[in-house]
């Protein structure tokens, strides 16, 4: 599938009938649903560069998808963005379809990482900041999304352990927290973050602007980590 510009303009208010495009087995309709928000705050209003025909600027903002279970609100996110037209959802989880159950960068346009194992997102991102900055790239932004239940994952506490001392200013990393998570931590997942030395919002993660302001708060020398809570959907 290639790259297309969208022919028509599309809004929030599109997105649900988008996402009902996509039927079948294993969606994870509420897991997804639970993203919505904050991926069309962060695609409508912060992510720089690298729409449709841009995918491979050096200089854009990179966005993975480590939630990968459930990327129907990813879909319909790229699909309103003109990644690919609105066609292409009603293949969801076809043989013959690029959108597949787990995002896979090399089908899906605009993809940057293949997601799906839990735990892997916030490690890849600290990697993509790494090999930025190797390149004297400090302009560019990595943005990864988490689900609360992910943190349980070793692989992100030592990323979250490392890029917090290491002044990852670059990084950012939006858990989506819909209460799914097995194990309770002292302060919560804000407190996590604090303790490895990153700068932490917390905020209700369907209100746009909220989630907008805390996307775009200053962070000089810090990670940057929003905590965005909906309620419990799986």
């Amino acid at each position: 599938m290639t790259n297309s510009t969208a022919t028509k303009a599309y809004g929030y208010t599109d997105l649900h009938r988008l996402m009902s495009l996509m039927t079948g087995d294993e969606k994870h309709g509420p897991a997804s649903t639970s993203t919505l928000d904050a991926l069309w705050v962060l695609y409508d209003r912060v992510l720089r560069g690298g729409g449709p025909g841009r995918t491979e600027d050096p200089e854009r903002d990179r966005f993975l998808l480590s939630k990968g279970h459930g990327p129907m609100a990813y879909y319909a996110v790229l699909a309103a963005r003109g990644f690919f037209g609105e066609d292409v959802l009603t293949g969801f989880g076809g043989y013959d379809s690029p959108l597949g159950h787990h995002p896979d960068r090399m089908l899906v346009p605009g993809a940057e990482i293949g997601s799906g194992s839990l735990g892997h997102g916030l490690p890849l991102a600290v990697g993509t900041v790494l090999g930025l900055r190797a390149q004297g790239l400090t302009g560019p932004r990595v943005w990864v999304m988490t689900g609360d239940a992910e943190m349980d994952e070793g692989s992100n506490h030592e990323a979250l352990a490392y890029a917090g001392p290491a002044g990852l200013q670059q990084l950012h990393t939006v858990v989506i927290d819909n209460a799914s998570a097995s194990y309770a931590r002292p302060g919560g997942l804000a407190a996590r973050f604090e303790a490895a030395g990153w700068s932490v919002l917390t905020v209700d993660g369907t209100d746009h602007e909220a989630l907008h302001a805390a996307f775009t708060a200053p962070h000089p020398g810090r990670p940057h980590a929003v905590i965005a809570r909906t309620a419990p959907k799986g």
